[in-house]
């Protein structure tokens, strides 16, 4: 197994201006996650403080374990959907074991080399998800942007937005001019200084206000998180969750769709962060270093983590270019939490709600969206399934049908490019996959015919190759499969193949293979075609083939 994190790597040549460069891109990246780690957490259904904790352990593991250079880890918009919901159906205990399964899971992905793969996620599902996810953010926080007295909302996206509608005229215009306000600050902020968060002005002005407000002219209906929680600044104690089978067998769909969620976003943020640097992750660390990172942060009481994109972005356009400033930013968040963390009790409810209204402004790609919809129908079937699935289900139900969706579309893509042919009376010589440039046909003998397997010999190309054999009706003395064009075999297409040798058998047809490639030869030793079928019927090239076949024409006679 290779495991290579980045951090041993740039360690090698490390220099002192590029650790005052990570330095100030950490501590920069470390005062843009407090707003975000702290929303993050109590829209997720947890306290604020878990959000933290969160941003700082798998923060600094991420860092320190992961493949890639400059990603930084911690809570992330597009687990909110998912976190509320277990936390409402299995309390925090049951979020716990939940991250911890996906964070095995997650290891196993690294270890199986799954990385690769996981990036080919068609585009119009990644799309689906986000965007969905975007609009459920949204509608989770209506509720603290306009101030309604609605109590405990329901938790499905429609049923929301009727009890928004029959507590409309409990809006708190304190609360609607603050969250307006946030917002303004947020996007009128890069005008003035790229390099100072939005989020974290808001925050600053938006809290003296508010605290002015109520201490110096008795406005007192504005909510705060310390209406709401008691804020625990103090460093989390270690404390395992009591694992059973029946928790596990409970968990195992949700635990699967955090698995999912979490690499695919990781892995997009790794992938978009290489094009800004001009470097190459390595995905199977990076899934590794994100599994482990889920594993320990529920032992301290934190939430799913991940590659986070904006805080990515954001250390890269500050300067950071190795995992110390991944690390340092860890660092930051911890002391804010430990000196700082007793005055974010004084942070109007409003302001994080505005905040989280941006971040799903953000996620929400809806440029994209609108694009793909000008794509053929099965893209924007695809997106729009994943879109609805999100929205008015739930994200493990999207998340299931949209990696079936996309093992569905690429089997059809895959069976359209492949293609079986015959020849009966001339076909061409072998060309370069058979070490041969010469393009003259060759003649093909009487009671000889040809079939030509072009593209993956699996289960939908073998079915293919069944039915034209049945179309064609013809019995020849020697068929001879050209397979210079089939890149791998399947236990289906073995399957067939077998089957066509012994039912070729009964009816005295002999079978020769031409152009098989080395891997494919492989397989077919290993579940014994070669023995079946006889190692001299296995040809190089179609020239070789047409010989044996000659062959056995005269042996025949």
């Amino acid at each position: 197994m290779r495991f290579q994190p980045k951090l041993l790597s740039t360690l090698k040549n490390y220099s002192k201006e590029q650790f005052y460069a990570d330095l100030m891109a950490g501590v920069i990246v470390g005062i843009v996650a407090l707003p975000l780690a702290i929303a993050f957490g109590i829209a997720s259904g947890v306290t604020p403080e878990k959000g933290l904790f969160t941003a700082v352990i798998a923060g600094f593991i991420i860092s320190f374990l992961g493949g890639s250079k400059v990603q930084i880890g911690g809570p992330t918009g597009a687990f909110i959907v998912i976190v509320y919901g277990i936390v409402q159906e299995f309390g925090v205990a049951g979020l716990a074991i939940a991250t911890m399964i996906a964070g095995v899971m997650l290891i196993a992905m690294g270890l199986l080399k799954l990385g690769s793969v996981i990036k080919y996620i068609p585009y119009p599902i990644v799309v689906g998800f986000t965007s969905g996810i975007a609009l459920t953010i949204f509608t989770t926080q209506v509720k603290d942007l306009l101030g309604l007295q609605t109590g405990e909302l329901p938790g499905d996206f429609i049923h929301k937005w009727i009890t928004y509608g029959h507590f409309i005229g409990t809006i708190n215009i304190w609360s609607l001019g603050v969250g307006i306000a946030s917002i303004l600050i947020i996007a009128l902020t890069p005008k003035i200084s790229k390099k100072i968060p939005g989020s974290l002005v808001a925050i600053v002005v938006m809290t003296v206000i508010v605290y002015l407000l109520r201490e110096k002219f008795g406005v007192q209906n504005i909510e705060t998180i310390g209406d709401r929680f008691v804020i625990d600044p103090s460093l989390p104690e270690a404390a395992s969750p009591e694992i059973n089978f029946t928790a596990i067998k409970t968990l195992l769909p949700t635990a699967f769709t955090i698995a999912m969620l979490g690499a695919i976003e990781s892995l997009l943020s790794a992938t978009v962060a290489d094009g800004v640097i001009g470097d190459k992750h390595d995905s199977n660390t990076e899934l590794i270093a994100q599994g482990v990172a889920n594993v320990v942060v529920p032992i301290f009481g934190g939430i799913p983590a991940t590659g986070a994109i904006a805080r990515t972005m954001t250390n890269i356009n500050n300067g950071g270019r190795t995992p110390v400033a991944g690390i340092i930013h860890a660092g930051v968040l911890l002391l804010i939490m430990l000196f700082l963390g007793n005055l974010t009790k004084h942070i109007p409810m409003a302001c994080l709600a505005g905040i989280l209204i941006i971040v799903a402004y953000n996620m929400s790609e809806w440029r994209t969206f609108k694009a793909l919809m000008k794509n053929q129908k099965s893209d924007v079937a695809v997106l729009l399934t994943t879109f609805l699935l999100t929205v008015i289900f739930d994200l493990t139900i999207a998340i299931e049908i949209g990696l079936l969706l996309a093992v569905v579309l690429f089997l059809r893509r895959i069976s359209e490019t492949s293609s079986v042919s015959i020849f009966k009376n001339e076909v061409d010589k072998a060309d370069y996959v058979e070490g041969n440039l010469d393009t003259e046909k060759l003649t093909v003998p009487k009671d000889v015919e040809i079939y030509e397997i072009e593209g993956p010999f699996f289960f939908g190309v073998a079915s293919k190759f069944e039915e034209t054999m049945k179309q064609i009706g013809d019995k020849p003395k020697i068929r001879i499969i050209r397979m210079r064009k089939v890149p791998f075999i399947d236990s289906t297409g073995s399957h067939n193949l077998e089957n066509l040798i012994r039912m070729s058998r009964k009816d005295k047809i002999q079978i020769l293979l031409s152009g098989v490639n080395e891997k494919v030869h492989t397989t077919l030793i290993k579940v014994g075609i070669e023995e079946l079928l006889g190692a001299e019927n296995i040809c190089s090239n179609i020239n070789e083939a047409l010989d044996r076949a000659n062959q056995l024409l005269v042996s025949k006679k």
